[in-house]
């Protein structure tokens, strides 16, 4: 056991209160802790000093004893009772608890009867439309809340939890041998400190009762699928009065008709009449904005795309706005009559006179074929 000063050992006044001390603590044992000095046995034995000063002036009355004996009051070696037995969290300190338990709260004496409660996560299904230019919209969430008649507590109106008698209030118990001790949650409390002897009649006893609130998301404009809204502290109440946690709702967008969005940017694909592609024209094709008019030239083929700046996505963190990438697939006439059977025929042999200046790519292919069974 270390003979310095344990209130010089943390940098802390006598009169320190246990928030002072755990911050004290916190920065000792992450400056000096083994795994960030590597065989520095100076900083080892520096560690090992501010946690054992620390788990002594986090006990209460290891504390007074200290305070009133010194180190002859917390000296195990000079201690009662250190034989076997089935002793509550406030005795000696265990030699082998958790660092990080210390540093973090999750370890060694019970900090506090108070949990936060879970997130949630919560898929929203919009059109394009609704995703692209934004929308609120009221959900349904089926959650844990705080039991109103109990507040929390879980005991019955005009009563409270009284103090475990088992661990005395710190959650935890120890089993002890000689110096050497394991510590464990507290079977009769379940690490809680308090027990509930008139359990509430609503909650039976929980703190939390299981509800289904409503609530009115904002969605932003551009936003995109898998995208999430954070609502804070509208997730599962906590345990033991303790913060709520947090709702996810997540984007996910329905198939639109028309359009297929990748990022910023919207593709879309246009059937257009051979005779508009051999002779060029027009076509009166829809955007999110409305109408638009898009110009074929003469002779485009087949799959040409065509782009329309600033007609795409505006997206939801930068301002960028996408494109608009139309792809033209030229549509085969169908149900023909005679009379246009017999105009096609006559195209057909006046095109093949002079093939080689009409249908290029044809060509191409061809010779391509030709030469490769050759």
């Amino acid at each position: 056991m270390s003979k310095r000063d344990y209130y010089e050992i943390l940098g802390v006044p006598r009169n320190a209160p246990e928030a002072e001390l755990k911050k004290a603590y916190r920065r000792l044992a992450m400056k000096y802790h083994p795994d960030r000095n590597p065989n520095d046995k100076t900083a080892e034995a520096k560690f090992k000093e501010a946690k054992e000063a620390y788990e002594v002036l986090t006990d209460a009355q290891k504390r007074s004893a200290y305070d009133h004996f010194g180190h002859a009051g917390v000296d195990p070696a000079m201690a009662a009772g250190a034989g076997g037995g089935f002793h509550a969290a406030g005795g000696f300190a265990d030699i082998f608890g958790d660092v990080f338990g210390d540093i973090f709260g999750s370890g060694g004496r019970q900090r506090s009867q108070a949990y936060r409660g879970a997130d949630l996560r919560y898929n929203l299904e919009l059109s394009l439309e609704e995703a692209v230019r934004g929308t609120e919209v009221r959900i349904r969430v089926p959650a844990l809340e705080t039991c109103d008649v109990c507040h929390g507590s879980g005991a019955k109106a005009g009563t409270a939890p009284i103090t475990c008698s088992v661990c005395g209030g710190h959650g935890q118990v120890r089993m002890q041998q000689g110096f050497f001790s394991i510590q464990q949650t507290c079977p009769n409390c379940r690490g809680a400190g308090k027990v509930v002897t008139q359990p509430c009649a609503q909650c039976h006893g929980q703190g939390r009762v299981k509800n289904t609130k409503t609530l009115s998301v904002k969605v932003p404009a551009g936003v995109d699928e898998s995208d999430q809204i954070r609502l804070a502290g509208e997730g599962e109440a906590g345990e033991g009065n303790g913060p709520a946690g947090d709702l996810y709702v997540q984007i996910r967008l329905k198939p639109h008709p028309l359009f297929k969005r990748e990022q910023d940017d919207l593709y879309c694909e246009i059937p257009v009449s051979f005779a508009t592609v051999a002779l060029g024209g027009e076509v009166e094709m829809p955007t999110l904005d409305g109408r638009a008019n898009l110009k074929i030239p003469p002779e485009t083929q087949s799959d040409k795309v065509f782009r329309l700046r600033g007609k795409g996505v505006k997206n939801v963190r930068s301002g960028h706005i996408g494109d608009l990438y139309c792809r033209i697939n030229v549509e085969t006439p169908v149900k023909l009559t005679k009379r246009q059977r017999e105009l096609l025929e006559e195209l057909e042999a006046s095109l093949r006179e002079g093939a080689a200046r009409h249908n290029p790519r044809e060509q191409s292919w061809i010779e391509k074929v030709k030469s490769f069974f050759v």
